[in-house]
């Protein structure tokens, strides 16, 4: 569940790594100019704190890692208590949505992740914030009521119930929607699949109980945990997707490469290149194979659609400005949007992404985290320095019981420039991404803690590295190595 939608480069009109939310459809770039923020930092507060009267200090739109962080942040600096309302379309407490295509479709015999379990902060080493921390806090909680309306001018907002909640601040942490097949080629079938909720994730995991032939649409994040998911349930898994390989927006044909065996050593069948012409289904209504636009079928009684996502502006869309080029609300370094009072984090944000000089909209749980802290953080204190991102992903999957092999890597930077791959995939491989000679990112398979931890120093410092060098490292460790005492020759 992780992308990166970015602009072209705004100082220079150089296009700079613009990977977008994976689709079936291709999409165009424009560049986009960055714009000033004359709005006072100051916040409205309301008359009064006391929930019975409909008036919220701060409130928070949206029930995911955004929002949890951010509630920690509040009860921090002690401004939660009597003062934060959270407003949810979701029946739980904020939770980490990672867990969604990873632990939480394990084999119910394999140990599968359920709530309480991965309620936020846990996924950072935090506390577990279950529905009963948020009572304790004296935060409110509205679940299974998301905001249908909000009134700038009068500063409220109303819910599906009709409830009209009155904000002195609003953080807007609504995330992304998933991306759905049309109802006419077969979007809506029974046995087609989404995931973006626990409600999401209990429907599928009920029905890869029961399946027998399982097709997973897409390539990217989705596609490649869910179809290890499926491995696991002892499944046949086909996995669709129009490129040319696995995660083009990341991965290199040739590490691609490495994974894809790893898949089809697993069973895992791959058709590449393929464009979908509709989900076919039989009597009883229930999806029963995929046709492709060659004509061919591939059977199937569960397909899982991972195409990626789409940021839930709505219904703020009308109130605030939105970014038309990467999408979500724009919002500055500090998560202002184009209204004073109104702030926006995580997903659906689209920010200046400070290293790269570029505006992007991330579509990570590190982001969500770390974005939200900032926010709330620029909100209540006089911190004024701008967010400082440096992108990160991360997979892991066939991590349950009786796996033959986990995987787990991590990238950091920018994957631009000329790749240096290194390794072999027993179970290490690393590739370095170099530009002007300098590295720009860096992908690790299977690293140490050690070494994982080095990959954002690299990134971030983004030293001079003697290609050739690099290329002439006989593993992994001594490649790191050379990579880490660049560090120190730049500096």
């Amino acid at each position: 569940m992780a992308s990166i939608c970015s602009s072209l480069s705004i100082k220079s009109g150089v296009s700079l790594w613009c990977p977008r939310s994976p689709s079936l459809d291709s999409h165009h770039s424009s560049v986009v100019t960055s714009r000033s923020f004359h709005q006072r930092r100051n916040y409205v507060v309301s008359a009064s704190s006391s929930f019975a009267n409909d008036n919220r200090e701060f409130v928070i739109v949206g029930g995911g890692n955004a929002a949890g962080y951010a509630a920690r942040t509040f009860v921090e600096h002690g401004m939660a208590d009597g003062k934060l309302c959270i407003v949810s379309k979701e029946a739980y407490a904020p939770y980490e949505r990672p867990a969604l295509t990873k632990g939480y479709l394990f084999p119910l015999d394999k140990k599968p992740a359920r709530l309480p379990g991965f309620h936020t902060c846990v996924g950072s080493g935090g506390e577990r914030q279950t529905s009963d921390w948020y009572k304790e806090k004296g935060i409110e909680m509205i679940y299974e009521d998301p905001v249908t309306a909000i009134d700038a001018e009068k500063r409220t907002l109303t819910t599906n119930s009709g409830k009209l909640l009155k904000f002195g601040s609003l953080i807007i942490a609504t995330g992304c929607t998933a991306s759905r097949f049309p109802e006419k080629i077969g979007g809506n079938l029974r046995g087609v699949h989404y995931i973006r909720d626990v409600a999401d994730a209990d429907s599928l995991v009920s029905s890869l109980a029961k399946a027998q032939k399982v097709v997973v649409v897409g390539g990217g994040y989705i596609g490649m945990e869910v179809a290890a998911a499926a491995v696991g349930w002892n499944l046949d898994t086909t996995v669709i997707f129009p490129e040319t390989h696995l995660l083009p927006r990341l991965f290199t044909p040739s590490l691609a490469q490495k994974y894809e065996e790893l898949y089809q050593e697993n069973g895992v069948k791959f058709i590449k290149g393929a464009s979908i012409k509709s989900l076919e289904a039989g009597p009883d209504g229930n999806v029963t194979g995929v046709k492709l636009e060659n004509g061919s079928t591939i059977e199937a009684d569960l397909v899982v659609i991972g195409i990626g996502a789409k940021p839930a502006v709505s219904p703020f869309d009308k109130a605030v400005s939105l970014n038309t080029t990467v999408g979500g609300i724009e919002v500055d370094g500090l998560f202002r949007s184009s209204l004073p009072g109104i702030f926006a984090v995580g997903d659906v944000a689209a920010f200046p992404l400070k290293m790269y000089n570029k505006i992007s909209r991330v579509e990570h749980v590190d982001h969500a985290r770390r974005s939200a802290q900032h926010c709330v953080k620029a909100l209540l204190t006089a911190q004024t320095h701008t967010y400082d991102y440096l992108p990160y992903f991360y997979s892991r999957v066939f991590e349950y019981e009786g796996s033959s092999r986990k995987v787990w890597w991590q990238f950091f930077g920018d994957n631009v420039g000329e790749a240096i791959q290194i390794g072999n995939f027993d179970p290490k491989i690393a590739t370095f991404w170099l530009d002007s000679g300098k590295l720009k990112g860096v992908l690790l398979e299977s690293g140490s803690p050690e070494e994982f931890q080095l990959l954002p120093k690299l990134a971030k410092s983004q030293p001079s590295i003697d290609k050739v060098k690099l290329q002439s490292a006989a593993s992994v460790e001594e490649a790191l190595e050379i990579a880490s005492a660049s560090i120190l020759e730049t500096a």
